[in-house]
């Protein structure tokens, strides 16, 4: 079901979603930002079906005509952007968007366009799209959906409401594993430890039979990596980590094992671990590196992850990435 009861967390923007709609002021472009698996296309789903509801409500009904299209995503006035190439292109916005949208909504009040993967548009559609969005018909409305907000021009997000996701509390997200998806506690637990508040990612996690084994084979790298040879290294991760759809989670594992160690020398408490079974390797860690090694780690290991998404060649981006681990490992 696609509406605003089923979205984890992220009240605050549920709740300026609902005022605008009942209070008659809603915005004719919104860009809702953050990473994967935070619930951009259940918001954006949610939000859409709801302003094209015939009850007219600040909830969607789930009975109505309309309500039942959205759900099935046949909604004539409801249309999702798609593209065939790894980008967007200037081709798909003025086929989908611009030769579209004097045509009127067919059933509705709203003709609504959602962009998934918003980051993905090249300059040249960006451009073309902002010519809509600034004199838009009085029933267009644009959302998009973007992971890397730094990919947005700045003439974009000037004219759009910005939405960005927080992540949610570990508990919100084991009650909904456990509840919605009949995971184990314990496993439900795990699972939201190393999500980072990322409820996508806390399902994929508890679904995944090779979690415990991705994380066994990150922490033996992340344990030796100080003494271990670069191509080592390399090689030990190109091994895990053949998936490459899977490398976003292996990164994630090692910010989190950084963090650890960040937070360790910061307060030398080990109840605030997410690794907490690795306080020996973890505290000699943040023994070895100083706060300004940990923080270089840390940044390179983010920015690996823009990288791959940005399609940068798989081994320059990953061999950087460890580069900077094994400069910063004494300091």
């Amino acid at each position: 079901m696609q509406d605003f009861k089923q979205i984890i967390g992220n009240e605050n923007i549920i709740e300026h979603l609902q005022h605008a709609i009942q209070a008659g002021k809603v915005s004719h472009s919104y860009i809702i930002h953050g990473e994967e698996g935070m619930g951009k296309k259940l918001i954006a789903s949610a939000f859409a079906k709801t302003l094209q509801c015939e009850e007219g409500g600040i909830q969607s009904c789930n009975h109505c005509k309309s309500c039942m299209q959205a759900e099935t995503n046949n909604h004539p006035d409801i249309i999702w952007v798609t593209h065939e190439k790894k980008s967007i292109g200037v081709d798909d916005i003025r086929l989908q968007v611009n030769s579209d949208i004097f045509v009127k909504p067919y059933s509705s009040s709203y003709k609504i366009y959602i962009i998934d993967e918003a980051e993905k548009l090249t300059e040249q559609a960006q451009n073309a799209l902002l010519k809509t969005i600034e004199e838009p018909p009085e029933y267009a409305l644009f959302l998009l959906l973007v992971s890397n907000i730094a990919t947005i021009l700045p003439t974009i997000l000037s004219r759009c409401i910005q939405l960005n996701l927080r992540p949610v509390g570990k508990e919100a997200i084991m009650e909904y594993l456990m509840t919605n998806h009949q995971i184990p506690d314990y496993l439900a637990e795990i699972a939201a430890n190393f999500s980072g508040g990322n409820v996508g990612k806390a399902l994929r996690y508890a679904s995944s039979e090779n979690f415990d084994r991705m994380k066994d084979d990150v922490l033996h790298i992340l344990k030796n990596i100080d003494d271990m040879e670069l191509h080592e290294i390399i090689t030990s991760l190109k091994n895990i980590s053949e998936n490459k759809e899977a490398i976003d989670d292996y990164i994630d594992l090692m910010i989190l094992w950084y963090r650890d160690v960040l937070m360790f020398k910061a307060t030398k408490n080990p109840n605030l671990l997410m690794y907490k079974g690795e306080l020996s390797s973890i505290q000699n860690q943040a023994i070895r590196r100083s706060y300004e090694n940990i923080d270089k780690i840390i940044e390179a290991l983010e920015k690996a992850k823009l990288r791959l998404r940005a399609n940068v060649n798989f081994d320059i981006a990953i061999e950087l990435m460890l580069l900077t681990i094994k400069e910063n490992g004494n300091g």
